[in-house]
């Protein structure tokens, strides 16, 4: 795997896919798990700004495009298996679609799963109602 590009040495899965976890480059924050083909590395490396792949709407997806909440890449990286990338970004806003910065916002707390964060934004204000 060492010298060869990044793209030929991700080892995407049956469907086509890989996961990516996004992390604000200066403070380590995790912000999201997304998922990328190879039209959406392609797309992200060309561009600076991270590209998805929607499962649900099986369609790549330019984070921000609708709530301008976008992830401006700082650099990117692939784990030891080939199998996972990390997207170091500088976010702009909140990354998760419940107006959190974080999608990563629940935790057990004595015997309940507890929200940590409280959302920064609402859902209607990032997509309209």
């Amino acid at each position: 795997m060492p010298g060869l590009p990044l793209l030929d040495s991700i080892r995407f899965d049956q469907r086509g896919l890989v996961p990516a976890i996004a992390q604000q480059h200066d403070t380590g924050e995790v912000l999201m798990l997304a998922w990328m083909n190879r039209a959406a590395v392609e797309e992200t490396l060309a561009t600076g700004r991270a590209c998805y792949f929607s499962r649900s709407r099986d369609a790549l997806w330019r984070k921000g495009e609708t709530s301008g909440q976008v992830q401006r890449l700082v650099d990117i990286r692939l784990d030891c298996d080939g199998d996972a990338v990390l997207l170091l970004v500088d976010q702009t806003g909140v990354a998760c679609h419940t107006g959190r910065r974080s999608c990563f916002y629940f935790a057990p707390r004595d015997g309940v799963l507890a929200e940590l964060t409280r959302p920064e934004v609402s859902p209607e204000a990032l997509y309209g109602a």
